[in-house]
């Protein structure tokens, strides 16, 4: 019985700290895409480029695919 719930206790610190970076990486691309948007001194075309640069970095840092944008259909 102890095994087990020595077993789930590490279970639930290992999901509690991949949440915890999820939570973190999401935020930290959040923030990026969100100063991008905020600043008044880009064009609404500049603001578009810039955000698509923050994903295509995200695309080769994390080595996904190509993600699809509704501008690209």
């Amino acid at each position: 019985m102890a095994t087990t719930a020595l077993a789930t206790d590490f279970i639930q610190i290992v999901a509690d700290e991949m949440s915890a970076g999820v939570e973190r990486a999401v935020e930290y691309w959040l923030t990026q895409i969100d100063q991008i948007l905020m600043n008044d001194k880009i064009t609404a075309l500049g603001k578009l480029t810039a955000v698509q640069g923050v994903l295509r970095n995200y695309e080769r840092l994390t080595g996904k695919g190509h993600l699809q944008f509704a501008c690209d259909k």
